[in-house]
């Protein structure tokens, strides 16, 4: 069974002070929850002071971004193993990256591949855009950046990838996709795509999260979903209430230790 995983992009949201009141505020509600894997990922700039807060606790943190080389002349980028030390997952090829920050795919298949090589675990993001979707679009953009985001991996090295399907006409729009349809992209084009470039096992193993206006109140349709193995949570990560709900209710209908 995979276990299922939540986890909270904090975005451009929060200061250090900011960060650890937050973290203290839904640590123990988190803590408590079993059966799902539980990540935040707050800026870089809290993420040692979330780490040590989260060292005694099962939730494990994630950074947002992170450059493919280990050191050299790249103002203002981090590197793998300037992330190792801190955290476990990163986010890799998010839309507002693509977007605003003009992140191709050949860059996404190498930081994947840097954060392979130091254990780091991507979280790879794919997606349409609103145009794209309503051309009929959808299965050719997400199994081009998806292709190309797992170009030279192994099957091993896929089956401990987490995958995000967010489609980025629900981003931060409050318009989520439905269960249904969210579940047709994992199941159908994304863990077909897997399958077809590494093998059936392989696609069976690795997780898809769904991202987009995730919340309280629509968690339950996704996670009812049989293909949908979690959630990668935006603005609602950054209530504690809202976060720790979201997770609990996961847990309740998907929880691995059910």
């Amino acid at each position: 069974m995979r276990t299922p995983i939540i986890a909270g992009n904090w975005k451009m949201h929060k200061t250090i002070a900011e960060a650890t009141a937050l973290v203290r505020e839904m640590r123990r509600g988190l803590n408590a929850i079993h059966g799902v894997e539980k990540v935040l990922c707050p800026p870089f700039t809290a993420l040692s002071a979330v780490a040590e807060l989260l060292r005694p606790t099962k939730i494990r943190v994630g950074a947002q971004d992170m450059h493919w080389e280990e050191h050299g002349a790249y103002t203002g980028a981090i590197s793998p193993l300037m992330l190792k030390e801190l955290c476990q997952y990163v986010i890799i090829g998010h839309s507002e990256r693509r977007k605003y920050f003009a992140e191709t795919d050949e860059a996404v298949n190498r930081k994947v591949k840097a954060a392979l090589a130091h254990d780091l675990i991507p979280i790879i993001c794919v997606g349409e855009n609103l145009q794209q979707n309503e051309a009929g679009q959808t299965k050719a953009v997400v199994t081009g950046q998806l292709r190309a985001a797992l170009r030279d991996l192994t099957a091993a090295q896929a089956r401990g990838l987490v995958i995000a399907y967010e489609p980025i006409w629900a981003i931060g729009t409050g318009k989520a996709a439905t269960g249904a349809g969210a579940n047709a992209v994992v199941g159908l084009v994304i863990r077909g795509t897997v399958a077809s470039m590494f093998d059936e096992s392989t696609a069976q193993s690795v997780r898809i999260q769904y991202g987009g206006s995730v919340n309280p109140d629509n968690i339950t349709e996704f996670m009812t979903q049989p293909e949908i193995d979690g959630a990668l949570v935006g603005g609602a990560s950054l209530v504690a209430d809202k976060f720790v709900a979201i997770t609990r209710r996961a847990a309740e209908i998907r929880g691995a230790d059910k």
